[in-house]
């Protein structure tokens, strides 16, 4: 009997709805899996659509969303760690089978393949004999040492370079071996949501233009007048990149939303590739068309679920 549901999809395509829904509907929590949502007061921009939670006038408990500041790094390491402490609380606490909602590949891999990834300390002499490097040599350096590097995101920024490369030296040296900690093994089904192309691109258009109207250029703003800085900003990629060289004066708003919505479109086309990658290293996907409960309901029903 599997332990965890997962439901995977492209962004726009109703896989936190759909998740919270079926979770309403026995008593269980969902775990998010989405590498933007892990930061706090990032709401519109990343599409946490909280309301997405109440179901029928309840709650449904959600976890990993809003766990650092924007200030901070969080790496998959770190949203394996707090997975297996709140994926292991709920078991604990005897409720349903808990379901896992999201679209960012590398953190959903982490769970579903069990990556092993050990704690790699900060090495300040390391980093000193770096600080003359440009973030062009670092990620040079990166690539060399490691050529089939699956988390690009390593590449964008210089200190997650830095840490990148921190943790491939580490390994080089035969310090890197996996600890066998004590963790819950994961025994997944997961559900995946295809969209029509065309359907796709309509709903994230559309969902865009909401967002905007909600205030997510305000929110963009308000973060930078907290202290985050127009680098950090745009690292964050997508909404926070194209909104953030707008406010700086470099792109006007109608450019800045052509060019933000052809970003997203292709976003969901690498979600996508991303998840037959998964299906070939070995995660089973049960496809249904669109967000469709009823079909959701009944392959879990064939699962005992």
């Amino acid at each position: 009997m599997p332990n965890l549901i997962a439901i995977i999809g492209p962004t726009a395509s109703g896989k936190t709805r759909l998740a919270a829904g079926l979770a309403a509907a026995r008593e269980a929590e969902v775990l998010s899996a989405d590498s933007r949502q892990v930061y706090r007061r990032m709401d519109l921009g990343t599409g946490k659509d909280l309301s997405d939670f109440v179901v029928k006038g309840k709650q449904v408990p959600c976890h990993l969303i809003d766990l650092v500041d924007p200030e901070q790094e969080f790496s998959v390491f770190e949203y394996q760690r707090h997975f297996y402490e709140a994926f292991s609380r709920i078991v604990s606490a005897g409720g349903g089978t808990p379901f896992l909602a999201g679209g960012t590949g590398l953190y959903l891999e982490s769970v579903l393949l069990g990556y092993r990834m050990p704690r790699v300390p900060e090495d300040p002499g390391f980093r000193k004999g770096l600080a003359a490097c440009d973030q062009a040599e670092l990620a040079d350096r990166l690539r060399r040492m490691r050529p089939s590097l699956h988390n690009r995101t390593d590449l964008c920024g210089r200190e997650r370079l830095i840490r990148a490369l921190e943790i491939a030296v580490h390994a080089d040296r035969g310090e890197g071996a996996p600890v066998q900690e004590e963790r819950p093994a994961i025994d997944a089904f997961t559900i995946g949501i295809r969209v029509e192309r065309t359907r796709l691109r309509e709903q994230i258009t559309r969902r865009l233009k909401r967002r905007l109207e909600s205030g997510m250029v305000e929110e963009v703003e308000g973060l930078h007048a907290s202290g985050v800085s127009w680098e950090r900003l745009d690292r964050f990629g997508l909404e926070y990149r194209f909104i953030s060289r707008y406010l700086r004066g470099e792109l006007g708003y109608e450019d800045m939303f052509r060019l933000l919505n052809t970003a997203i479109h292709q976003f969901a086309k690498r979600q996508e590739t991303w998840f037959r990658r998964m299906e070939r290293r070995g995660v089973a996907i049960s496809w249904i068309e669109g967000p469709d409960a009823g079909r959701a309901e009944e392959l879990l029903r064939q699962r005992g679920l």
